[in-house]
């Protein structure tokens, strides 16, 4: 069994607003998608959420995204890009000072909801989001959509790529990500969502909402901090992944 990270999307709360158990998640994951203020976080919880990661050795990584705290980032924004570069230029900064206080490093950059989504096959927002890691930090990885066609722009562009799947998610028959409007988007049977890993990491392919199955080779796998019993699937995911004999680990590794 190969190795494999496991991620989830933490530093959610806003102010009196509570998101998820990031405590929890902290014990289980072996990377931690860290808000950016965008679409959720408040600088205090940020730091909290930072500090535990960094107590218990979990990788950070910059979750960036649109300017849409009142759709929580999952909302198609039509930015212009030399605005989307700056944002997120400015979020990535942002954290980056945040982690250093904590003792830790920001390593990676995983952008948020729509954003991560309309990157995914808009190759104009996807050069916009390539432009701001390089400009920041070259040496910073990108996570991308297994199978999309960022992963080829971004590698072209000189950036290392972490290919990422879904563990709470259901996937269309084109392998994309299917939409949170329609029913069924969202999985939640614990045992259903370990099997689908399982086999994912096992045989590289996920089934679809179709049936068919879909060749997915995976470097990490996420499952999102603010879905109901996210800890429990958290947990079920890498024991199952475990009892395998999969080795989890972060996927960044050690910095040159």
């Amino acid at each position: 069994m190969p190795a494999i990270d496991l991620n989830s999307d933490l530093g959610e709360s806003f102010g009196a607003w509570s998101m998820g158990d990031d405590a929890a998640m902290l014990d289980i994951v072996t990377s931690a998608n860290v808000a950016c203020g965008f679409h959720a976080g408040d600088p205090a919880g940020i730091l909290g959420t930072l500090e535990a990661a960094a107590a218990r050795g979990v990788a950070v990584g910059a979750h960036v995204s649109y300017p849409d705290l009142v759709g929580f980032g999952r909302r198609n924004m039509a930015v212009p890009a030399a605005q989307l570069t700056a944002d997120l230029i400015y979020q990535i900064g942002a954290l980056q000072g945040l982690a250093r206080s904590a003792g830790t490093e920001v390593r990676y950059v995983k952008p948020h909801g729509a954003l991560y989504n309309t990157i995914a096959q808009d190759p104009v927002q996807a050069a916009a989001v390539i432009q701001a890691v390089l400009r920041i930090d070259p040496q910073l990885k990108l996570v991308c959509l297994a199978n999309s066609p960022l992963i080829g722009w971004a590698t072209e562009a000189g950036l290392a790529c972490v290919a990422e799947a879904f563990a709470d998610r259901a996937y269309t028959a084109q392998g994309t990500l299917v939409s949170r409007n329609r029913p069924g988007a969202v999985l939640h049977d614990v045992e259903q969502i370990a099997q689908r890993m399982l086999r994912l990491v096992r045989d590289g392919v996920i089934e679809a909402e179709d049936g068919q199955l879909i060749q997915l080779q995976a470097d990490s796998i996420c499952v999102h901090g603010d879905s109901p019993d996210a800890v429990g699937i958290a947990r079920t995911v890498k024991s199952r992944l475990l009892e395998a004999g999969t080795t989890l680990r972060a996927f960044t590794g050690a910095r040159p």
